[in-house]
C-alpha cells in the first residue's frame, strides 16, 4: 500500500517515513503544501496523513481540493493538541481521522491500517482468503498456520491482493501501488514477485487474467472445507 506524508517538521517526516517503510508500506513525502497537494491531485496514493499546518498551503485547504476534484482516499490528519476547532475544520473539509501532535507511532499505524481496512471493505486486522492469513499489524502471512516469509515488496504485493481479493487487479495499479516515488519502477518485476509468492504461498491461490491483471482466490478445495 502506498502513502503520502505532507509534513513540513523534518525530523517528524523522516521518522514517519521509516516507521511507515518498517511496517511494509511505500512512503511519498512533501514538505509543503503545494508539493503535497500536487502528488495527491497526480499519483494514486492508498491514504495520505496530512498536517494542517503546512507553507504555501495549508492542510484545510489541500483536502478541501481533493476532494473538489473526486481524490476519495482516506485522510489522516495532524493537529497541535489544543487547536480542537482545526480538528472540526479537517473534519468538515473532508478528513477521515486525526492525531493529535505529539502521538504515538503505534496508535499512527493503528489508526492508518484501520483507515486502509475500511476503504478496501474490510473490518478486521487479520485478512483471510481461506488458509492463507495476513496479520496487517505485523506485517506478516501464514499459510495453514505456519509463517511465510516474504520480502518486503512480496509483502506490498500480496497485501494489496489480500486487500483487493476476488477483484482483478492490472499489473500497472501494483505497480502504482507498491513503489514509492523515487524507486526505478519496472513493471517487468511485478511478475517476478508473483511468481514467488505462488510458490511461497501456493500456486492456485492467484490467478492470471490475461491482458487484464491478477485475482487473489480461495482455492477450491478450501473454499468446499469452508462451506
Amino acid at each position: 500500500m502506498r502513502i503520502l506524508v505532507v509534513e513540513d517538521d523534518a525530523d517528524l517526516r523522516r521518522q514517519l517515513a521509516d516507521v511507515l517503510s518498517q511496517s511494509g508500506y511505500a512512503v511519498d513525502l512533501a514538505a509543503d503544501g503545494e508539493d503535497g497537494h500536487f502528488l495527491g491531485d497526480t499519483e494514486p496514493y492508498d491514504a495520505v496523513i496530512l498536517d494542517l499546518g503546512l507553507p504555501k498551503m495549508d492542510g484545510v485547504s489541500i483536502l478541501k481540493k481533493w476532494r473538489a476534484d473526486g481524490k476519495s482516499f482516506p485522510v489522516l490528519i495532524l493537529t497541535a493538541r489544543d487547536q480542537w476547532s482545526e480538528k472540526v475544520a479537517g473534519f468538515d473539509a473532508g478528513a477521515d481521522d486525526y492525531l493529535a501532535k505529539p502521538f504515538v507511532t503505534e496508535e499512527l499505524l493503528a489508526r492508518m491500517r484501520a483507515l486502509l481496512r475500511r476503504a478496501a471493505g474490510h473490518s478486521a486486522a487479520t485478512l483471510e482468503a481461506g488458509k492463507l492469513m495476513v496479520d496487517t499489524r505485523a506485517a506478516r502471512a501464514m499459510v495453514n498456520g505456519e509463517p511465510v516469509k516474504l520480502t518486503a515488496h512480496e509483502y506490498r504485493v500480496l497485501s494489496y491482493l489480500m486487500h483487493h481479493q476476488g477483484r482483478v487487479v492490472p499489473r500497472t495499479e501494483l505497480v502504482e501501488h507498491i513503489y514509492d516515488q523515487d524507486f526505478d519502477r519496472d513493471s517487468n518485476t511485478i511478475e517476478v514477485f508473483i511468481g514467488r509468492l505462488r510458490r511461497k504461498i501456493g500456486v492456485d491461490r492467484i490467478q492470471t487474467e490475461r491482458g487484464l491483471g491478477y485475482r487473489l482466490i480461495v482455492p477450491e478445495n478450501e473454499a468446499r472445507v469452508a462451506g
